[in-house]
């Protein structure tokens, strides 16, 4: 009843007839007491109205019992990158097997060691970390776990990762064979944890996979057919619109992200402007809607669920001191062609 008293562990134990230690077993330990005993103590505290503190909880147990996953951006980028979204499914699905929660931490006051600092989680799950960051230096203080996925492999930092660099070239080499030389590449922006210049990156990577294929071709990728933009819908249908505008249209826009990829194709259509017949669209990612949209998109699968997975499986085993087969897992990924890269007659 409102404003009554809370019951108390005491309450429980006064009534129940068992002691305060069973109690506190009953909810934090049960193996420690009889399957009889603690069904008595648990029926009575049902009776009462009892509900377990689970900062208490926690405490006693010297876990917050939740991992935690730094976005890589704020919060209004990072999910509308469905992408990330397919990451957080695949560690959620693990962190519900083991009976914990997944806390998402964007960066706090715009600041991601901030936000690491004040996290109240028993592991951290990242998205492109490096190890010379100042955030590894405070998950380190704290005593941590950390694994990353789309980081830069290092020995002391596990890593889930597909061979990015290798990836764009694929693709690239695709659309250069394909005849397409005026061609347009959207970049990814930086994330939270990027340093200037930093060669370890994804984004510097692909980009690094997309000269090497310019290059096998006597050709050479100039920064103003380079643009930059953040991984959502709007984003890429605003690009895809600028790149429409320009005097000199290219003949394929290629992105680091299949929802760019997605919103260029929109912008596309809302100018009345046909993919692949005028203009060839080809993404990254091999999100769900990339076989959805019309015309289907040519990407890069990663498998996004996958690396999630992975990740919080591995995080899991150094929660447990259980030893890791592989600190760098490095997954397959599979360039698939569809109906959005057309053949261009020069």
């Amino acid at each position: 009843m409102q404003g009554s008293k809370r019951p108390t562990i005491n309450d429980i134990a006064r009534e129940s007839g068992f002691s305060k230690t069973a109690v506190s077993f009953a909810f934090n330990d049960p193996s420690r007491i009889s399957e009889k005993t603690c069904q008595i103590i648990r029926e009575t505290a049902e009776r009462l109205g009892y509900l377990p503190d689970p900062m208490a909880r926690n405490f006693s147990l010297r876990r917050h019992l939740s991992i935690g996953f730094l976005l890589p951006q704020m919060v209004q980028y990072s999910l509308q990158n469905p992408y990330t979204i397919q990451v957080i499914q695949g560690i959620g699905t693990v962190c519900e097997n083991h009976g914990y929660t997944l806390t998402l931490i964007p960066p706090l006051h715009k600041s991601i060691t901030e936000a690491v600092r004040n996290a109240t989680v028993d592991g951290l799950i990242t998205m492109g970390m490096t190890v010379d960051m100042d955030i590894v230096s405070v998950m380190q203080t704290r005593l941590l776990p950390y694994v990353t996925i789309d980081g830069a492999p290092d020995e002391s930092m596990p890593s889930i990762n597909i061979q990015d660099e290798q990836a764009s070239y694929e693709l690239m080499n695709l659309v250069l064979e394909s005849g397409h030389r005026d061609i347009v590449v959207v970049a990814l922006s930086s994330d939270a944890f990027a340093k200037e210049g930093q060669s370890d990156r994804v984004p510097y990577k692909r980009m690094q996979g997309f000269r090497r294929a310019f290059a096998e071709h006597n050709l050479e990728l100039s920064d103003q057919d380079i643009l930059i933009s953040e991984c959502t819908l709007e984003d890429g249908r605003s690009i895809g619109k600028e790149i429409l505008q320009r005097e000199h249209r290219p003949t394929c826009v290629v992105t680091m992200s299949d929802i760019v990829a997605i919103g260029c194709i929109q912008a596309c259509r809302d100018a009345h402007v046909q993919v692949p017949a005028d203009l060839s669209v080809v993404g990254f990612d091999n999100i769900d809607e990339a076989a959805c949209i019309i015309p289907a998109l040519t990407t890069i699968s990663q498998p996004a669920k996958e690396k999630g997975r992975l990740a919080a499986e591995a995080l899991f085993r150094i929660l447990n001191k259980e030893e890791l087969t592989s600190a760098h897992m490095e997954i397959p990924y599979t360039l698939i062609r569809r109906d959005s890269l057309s053949i261009h007659q020069s």
